[in-house]
């Protein structure tokens, strides 16, 4: 995916020792997990990460400590291609069009439609700044490819296979990343890439590459009735078809108007000419910002702000413009683009929904090489009625479908975090068909297997094949590349320059955490 010219992800690991307090069960320690802070990443690499449980915080990235954290967090996607509204759904959707066509607010919300919807436990961000890096740009910046290779070269004696090394330059300030085009690499689709895209095993569940499947009955119904309307087409004035033969065609011509409707058919109707509201939803990259986005940012911060005020309840000098930018806004995703990838390219990006020219609320995404994965929502709290949260979701969903005609391997909607030990959060559930990830071997399971486990314990190993290891697992420690005194050199370099106490266990977990391939990508700074 990465681009031969783009910049390599550099890295700082923190370990995870202190525990923190818990937005879900308010447990003041019991929030443990491990952490670093992204100086710059690849699109690719944090897809990557995101399918071995990470997730980021502006530009700190966490991973649970899943059999440890008081409150498992589970990974959770949704099959976007497949995804079918629910009744609740369809409820949101119909009160968004009667709202914007007729101006009829329903003040009446269901139970089972949480207002605050697919939004993030806002604790995050407080960790997040506790673990703020400090190194300077100068020393993050890798110096020629020709003194990283002869670095590299004092290994051979170990006999380690000499990887190819191109040392990229980063640029110096992290919103002044440029665009690559041509930014996929054929034939070298991640570890992820194999698991999501690899055919199932038997029983193992539904093979994405092919069509869904269907009953004999219905395909033979449809089957029929494309004969008799042939018949009806071709028959000569005067014959008439059987009495038997003109009751199913008018059956299934009115199953065909009442078939099932698909997101799109809500979303993208045609609203009457004298419509009360207009709603206009736009995608602007926020790292590195675009104009649009600077021109919005004093507006979208004070809906930022009065959400968190009202929605949860945050003191005024809490949200400020510093934690929105740190929290919100910045980002360590590099912009990227590629010739068969989305026209907006890959990255970090804010949805605004504009409603009658001004903004009622921001979904926070990151458009990835597999998804489109939801990072935040804040909304203005007088809209609260039409259920912005169950909307903005449903939005993104069909966001990722549109994306995906462009771009045939973006298929997936990525929702954070499924949390079964807080019923509040349980909610993310409903968005079928979903998966959750594996804590131990990374592999996606479908929802439905999984619940019956999370009943009996908040901590479950979902891969029940009980011989399954991490296929993505570290098996050679001194390939991890390290970016010290601005040279990147394999580890087994760098452990013997390294003066002092040894850090092998701290790079040991490091890499455990994010796998053989991102460790041998990404760049971890040692200082």
């Amino acid at each position: 995916m990465a681009a031969a010219g783009s910049s390599a992800s550099i890295v700082e690991y923190f370990g995870g020792e202190d525990g923190y307090r818990c937005g879900y069960c308010k447990n003041e320690t019991g929030n443990l997990s491990h952490g670093m802070w992204a100086h710059s990443m690849t699109v690719q690499d944090y897809q990557d990460l995101i399918d071995r449980g990470w997730r980021r915080s502006g530009k700190y990235v966490y991973k649970p400590i899943m059999n440890q954290t008081c409150c498992p967090q589970y990974t959770i996607r949704c099959q976007a291609l497949r995804f079918q509204t629910s009744k609740s759904h369809k409820k949101v959707l119909k009160k968004m069009l009667k709202f914007i066509s007729k101006g009829d607010v329903s003040k009446g919300v269901s139970e089972e439609e949480p207002m605050d919807s697919h939004i993030e436990d806002a604790v995050t961000c407080d960790f997040a700044y506790k673990s703020e890096s400090h190194v300077s740009q100068s020393e993050l910046t890798p110096l020629s490819v020709d003194h990283t290779e002869r670095v590299e070269n004092e290994d051979k004696d170990i006999g380690e296979t000499k990887e190819e090394v191109n040392a990229q330059q980063v640029e110096s300030g992290s919103l002044q990343i440029c665009a690559h085009k041509d930014t996929r690499v054929p034939g070298e689709p991640s570890h992820s890439a194999k698991i999501v895209h690899a055919p199932p095993k038997p029983g193992k569940g539904a093979d994405l590459s092919k069509p869904p499947c269907r009953k004999a009955k219905d395909i033979r119904k449809e089957r029929k009735l494309q004969k008799l309307l042939q018949n009806q087409t071709c028959a000569s004035e005067g014959s008439e078809l059987q009495a038997g033969d003109q009751v199913f065609l008018l059956q299934n011509s009115k199953s065909k108007t009442n078939q099932r409707k698909t997101i799109e058919d809500f979303v993208f109707v045609s609203l009457p000419d004298d419509a009360q509201h207009k709603l206009e939803v736009r995608v602007v990259r926020s790292s590195p910002p675009s104009s649009q986005f600077k021109a919005t940012f004093q507006e979208s911060y004070q809906v930022y702000k009065r959400y968190q005020m009202v929605i949860h309840k945050d003191p005024p000098d809490k949200p400020t413009i510093n934690q929105f930018t740190r929290f919100l806004c910045n980002s360590p995703l590099e912009a990227e683009n590629a010739p068969n990838g989305p026209e907006c390219g890959y990255g970090s990006f804010h949805q605004q929904y504009w409603l009658d020219g001004k903004i009622i609320a921001v979904g926070v995404i990151d458009i990835l090489p597999y998804c489109v994965s939801s990072v935040y929502l804040y909304y203005d709290p007088d809209y609260s009625f039409l259920s912005l949260g169950v909307y903005s979701a449903l939005r993104e969903i069909a966001f990722t479908r549109q994306l995906h005609e462009k771009a045939p391997d973006l298929c997936f909607y990525y929702m954070g975090f499924y949390i079964h030990s807080c019923p509040k959060m349980r909610y993310k559930g409903q968005y079928r068909p979903s998966d959750l990830l594996c804590p131990e071997t990374y592999v996606w399971t479908p929802i439905e297997q999984c619940l019956p486990l999370l009943e009996h314990s908040k901590y479950c190993r979902f891969n029940q094949d009980v011989k399954a290891v991490d296929e993505g697992r570290i098996k050679e420690l001194g390939r991890v590349r390290v970016l010290h005194k601005r040279t990147v050199m394999p580890y087994s370099v760098y452990k013997k320059r390294r003066k002092g106490p040894s850090d092998e266990a701290s790079v040991q977990q490091y890499a455990s955490l994010v796998g053989q391939t991102c460790s041998e990508r990404m760049l971890l700074f040692r200082s």
